[in-house]
């Protein structure tokens, strides 16, 4: 019997822009094990509570409302059935990882598509083989990965299919370069940026897509998890190029004014997610182990400062993002400060306050264990 998690975090880290000034403030808790965000001001960090009135039922929102840090936190106006679940192990291993993945209910229909990063060489903290292989394979999964379009060895469709085996991948499953023959247009709606989005062409051959992200920094996102995944992680060369630049380049990634690339992010992960039915077609799960300030498209990623977490699954790309966000964020002992630091230094909420506005998920979810 899978049990919800009864107590999540019990501090808050709070870190400033870039100046690593340190703040700590206590979660607020309402009745009912309903758990509301405490106040933050536009650039601080989300916050997670802990829910001791009801050992069962642990809600959390992303809220990114500006009142004052005393303030009382207001109710939430989503009911239980309508909030997100954001399925939850600390067992970072092959059993963890479908423990997720089986407490998520979803059957994948037709030909099913892994998207995972294949890693930058030589030492990039990309997913590896012998922690995905049995779900892959028990999904009947081809593992699918796009071109970079900033250079390094997975640029070229022939460089990138030698990483992926140099990786091990290939050793798993069938491995497909979703733009080897260019790219696709998905609509984009609700979007201040972007009216279409760039994908890989072979996109719409799969009928469903089981997200594998792994979490951490990102020099230009501040942060990676699904909702980049499905954005710049299901571009084209050229789409990913168009997103960096908020639809102004299909042939240059650089630029571009951070908010637009972070809002068109977001909106590009809502073309994807629209296409496949809005969770019906497309599940995520979010991996948060080697948790290092930099992206797998680093090849010489910082070490992680902060302790692995675990292993988070959503059929909500928002919420499961949120969720990771806010564990991160209620680490002790300034544990991954520079990780923080990171994820404000490039305003990298912005991407999750946008999804929202838009209707890619919510920022409300409810954590549920599985150990």
């Amino acid at each position: 019997m899978k049990k919800k998690i009864s107590a999540l975090l019990m501090a808050i880290v709070l870190l400033t822009g870039c100046n690593g000034e340190q703040h700590s403030s206590s979660p607020k808790i309402s009745g009912g094990g309903q758990v509301n965000s405490s106040s933050r001001s536009e650039n601080s960090a989300p916050s997670v509570s802990d829910s001791s009135s009801d050992a069962n039922n642990t809600s959390t929102t992303g809220s990114s409302d500006s009142i004052s840090e005393s303030s009382a936190p207001q109710e939430s106006n989503n009911s239980q059935t309508d909030t997100p679940k954001v399925y939850m192990t600390t067992d970072i291993s092959p059993e963890g990882l479908k423990a997720v993945y089986d407490a998520l209910g979803w059957s994948p229909t037709g030909k099913v598509a892994v998207k995972l990063s294949t890693g930058e060489p030589p030492a990039s903290n990309y997913l590896r083989p012998e922690l995905i292989k049995d779900l892959v394979q028990s999904v009947d999964g081809t593992i699918v990965e796009n071109n970079t379009a900033y250079g390094g060895s997975r640029a070229e469709t022939a460089m990138h299919y030698q990483v992926a085996k140099d990786h091990g991948f290939t050793d798993i499953a069938e491995f497909q370069i979703l733009d080897e023959n260019g790219s696709m247009t998905l609509p984009v709606t609700g979007g201040t940026q972007l009216s279409e989005n760039y994908v890989g062409a072979h996109f719409g051959d799969y009928d469903s897509y089981l997200v594998l992200s792994h979490f951490k920094g990102h020099a230009m996102a501040g942060f990676g998890g699904a909702i980049k995944n499905i954005s710049i992680g299901l571009g084209s060369s050229e789409g990913k190029c168009w997103i960096h630049s908020a639809g102004n380049s299909r042939t240059s990634p650089w630029g571009g004014a951070q908010d637009p690339f972070l809002e068109s992010m977001a909106e590009a992960g809502k073309s994807v997610s629209d296409y496949l039915g809005n969770g019906e077609r497309i599940v995520y799960i979010n991996v948060m182990n080697r948790l290092s300030v930099d992206c797998d498209c680093n090849g010489n990623p910082a070490e992680p400062d902060m302790h692995d977490i675990g292993i988070l699954a959503s059929t909500d790309p928002v919420a499961v993002d949120q969720a990771c966000i806010d564990l991160i964020y209620t680490q002790k002992d300034g544990d991954g400060a520079s990780l923080v630091n990171r994820i404000e230094s490039r305003n990298g909420l912005h991407t999750l306050e946008h999804a929202a506005e838009i209707g890619l998920g919510s920022r409300t979810y409810e954590l549920v264990s599985v150990d």
